[in-house]
C-alpha cells in the first residue's frame, strides 16, 4: 500500500455516492468532487437550497422517490467521512493530478487512485431548427424542471426517443405542465419485439408501460414511428413538423425538449489516458474496462454512466463494484469489512441489467442514416456556426476520412460545448458520406479544458501547470 493514499471520485450520483459509502466502510475518507450544488447526480437531482419552491420527493422522483431519498440520506450520512466538494468542476487531468475550478479559483487536486463516475449527457440528433430558443435537451428541461421549478415552455412538445422521453413527459404532466405531444421516433412493432429481453426487469418495464398508459389517459397525444422533419419559428418556437406513413404533421408549440436516449460522459477519462474501444451496443466509443470497473490506467476506475449507459440502479452496483476493486488493489479485503458487499451477487445483478439494457438500444434505436435528411444550410455545431455543407463540402474536397481531421479543417466541435452536442452529428454526417460506420470515423478526441472555465484565474495562479509559460505571457 502506498504511504499515503488520496482517493478522489469524481461524480456525486448514485455511483460515486455507493462508491463513497463502500470506501468510507473499509476505514478511507475519499475526496468527492461534484458539478452540482447539491449531491445525487442528474437523476436524482436536488432542489438548491432556497430555490424559493418546495416539491415534495415523491413529486420530483415518482416511483424513484425512495430511491432518490436513500441515496440522499447516504450521502448525508456521509458528509463527516469524506471531502465533499459541491460546485467544484474538474475541467483537466494530469498524471495524479485533477484540475478543478471552484468559486472562479483553480484548485489542483492531487489522487493515487481516481473513481470517474461522470454521469452521462443527453445525446442530440439535430433536426431545422433545433439552435431556436425554446428549444432543449431533455436533460435540460429536467434540469428546469427539478432544480428551477418551471417548465421550458406554455406548451411543450417532447420528440426523439428513448425511455427518457416519457419520463420526462411524465414527469412534466405530472406536474402540471401542458404537454401537447410525445413524438416517438421508435415504432410500437420494434419496441414489442424487444419485450423478451425487457422481462430481465419487470418491474421497470412495468414503470416504463405505466408512464405511456398515463400520457394517453390523460389526453397527451403519444405518436410513434414517426419521422421528425423540423421546428418552425423566427424569435422562438412556435411549432413542430413531422411526418408518418405519408402524411405530414403540424402542431403548435412554444417548447420542445429533444432527445435520442444518453451518451456517456467520457472526456476525463480520455484526459486521464484510457484506452477505448467502440462499443455496439452504446454506439460510441468507451473508455476500456473489466468487469470490475478497472480501466487500462493502473489507479483509475470507471463506474455509472460515465463507462457505458444502465440506469440508475446499475451504477449503484457499479460505484460499489469499483470502489471493491480500488480496496483489493490496496491489499484490504471486503471480507474485512462490516456488513460486505458480496462481488458475486453484485456482478450477477449487472448482468442481468446488461441484459435489459440490450432490449431498451432494441426498443428505441436511432432512426435509419440520420444525416442523410439533413438540409445543407442546417447548423450542426452551433458554438462555431458549422453547417452540414460546410462538412459536406470538406468530406468530399478534402477527402476526409476521420473525424478529428474534419474538426481541424471545420473548427466542428471546437466550441464551448467541446463536442457534446454536436460530436455524435458530426460522425454520423461523415460516416453517411464516405460510406463508413460509426467505427472506422473515429472519435474526438478530448482537450482540456473539457467544459467552458475562465481565462483569468487560468493565466494568474501559480498552481497552474496545465498551461504552458508563453501562453500565459501572451
Amino acid at each position: 500500500m502506498p504511504e499515503r493514499v488520496q482517493i478522489v471520485i469524481v461524480g456525486a450520483g448514485p455511483a460515486g455516492i455507493r462508491a463513497a459509502q463502500t470506501l468510507v466502510a473499509a476505514g478511507q475518507r475519499p475526496v468527492v468532487l461534484d458539478e452540482n450544488m447539491r449531491w445525487g447526480g442528474q437523476i436524482y437531482r436536488q432542489p438548491p437550497a432556497g430555490a424559493g419552491f418546495t416539491r415534495s420527493k415523491q413529486a420530483l422522483y415518482g416511483f424513484e422517490a425512495a430511491k432518490a431519498d436513500a441515496i440522499h440520506r447516504t450521502m448525508a450520512a456521509l458528509l463527516p467521512q469524506v471531502d465533499y466538494r459541491p460546485e467544484t468542476l474538474v475541467w483537466a487531468c494530469d498524471p495524479g493530478r485533477l484540475h478543478t475550478m471552484h468559486d472562479g479559483r483553480e484548485m489542483p487536486v492531487p489522487f493515487t487512485h481516481l473513481i470517474i463516475a461522470s454521469g452521462a449527457t443527453d445525446r442530440v440528433l439535430p433536426l431545422p431548427g433545433w439552435t431556436l430558443p425554446g428549444v432543449y435537451t431533455l436533460g435540460g428541461a429536467q434540469v428546469a424542471l427539478k432544480a428551477q421549478g418551471c417548465a421550458i415552455g406554455e406548451q411543450v412538445v417532447f420528440a426523439g426517443t428513448g425511455p427518457l422521453l416519457y419520463l420526462v413527459a411524465y414527469q412534466y404532466a405530472k406536474a402540471g405542465a401542458n404537454v401537447a405531444a410525445v413524438l416517438d421516433t421508435s415504432t410500437f412493432a420494434r419496441q414489442a419485439k424487444a419485450a423478451p429481453r425487457l422481462l430481465n426487469q419487470p418491474a421497470t418495464l412495468a414503470k416504463g408501460l405505466y408512464y405511456v398508459g398515463w400520457l394517453r389517459a390523460h389526453g397527451v397525444r403519444v405518436e410513434q414511428g414517426v419521422t421528425l422533419d423540423g421546428i418552425d419559428g423566427s424569435v422562438g418556437v412556435r411549432a413542430i413538423r413531422w411526418h408518418r406513413g405519408g402524411r405530414e404533421h403540424t402542431l403548435a408549440c412554444s417548447a420542445v425538449g429533444l432527445g435520442f436516449g444518453l451518451r456517456p460522459e467520457t472526456q476525463l477519462a480520455d484526459l486521464a489516458g484510457c484506452r477505448f474501444v467502440f462499443d455496439v451496443l452504446n454506439r460510441c466509443w468507451l473508455p476500456e474496462r473489466d468487469a470490475a470497473g478497472r480501466s487500462s490506467q493502473s489507479g483509475i476506475y470507471l463506474a455509472g454512466d460515465g463507462a457505458g449507459i444502465a440506469g440508475a440502479d446499475a451504477a449503484e452496483l457499479a460505484g460499489r463494484r469499483a470502489a471493491l476493486a480500488l480496496l483489493d488493489d490496496l491489499g484490504i479485503a471486503a471480507t474485512s469489512m462490516p456488513d460486505a458487499p458480496d462481488v458475486n451477487v453484485i456482478e450477477r445483478k449487472l448482468a442481468r441489467i446488461e441484459r435489459f439494457r440490450v432490449g431498451i438500444e432494441q426498443a428505441f434505436a436511432l432512426p435509419d442514416n440520420p444525416s442523410a435528411r439533413w438540409p445543407d444550410d442546417m447548423l450542426v455545431c452551433r458554438c462555431e456556426e458549422v453547417d452540414a455543407r460546410t462538412l459536406r463540402d470538406c468530406v468530399r474536397d478534402d477527402g476526409v476520412t476521420e473525424i478529428n481531421r474534419l474538426k481541424a479543417l471545420t473548427r466542428v466541435g471546437m466550441g464551448r460545448c467541446q463536442g457534446r452536442m454536436c460530436g455524435e452529428a458530426a460522425c454520423h454526417l461523415l460516416a453517411q458520406a464516405r460510406g463508413q460506420t460509426l467505427a472506422q470515423v473515429g472519435r474526438l478526441r478530448a482537450q482540456a479544458p473539457i467544459k467552458p472555465i475562465p481565462i483569468a484565474p487560468m493565466l494568474f495562479d501559480e498552481n497552474v501547470a496545465a498551461i504552458p509559460e508563453e501562453a500565459r505571457d501572451e
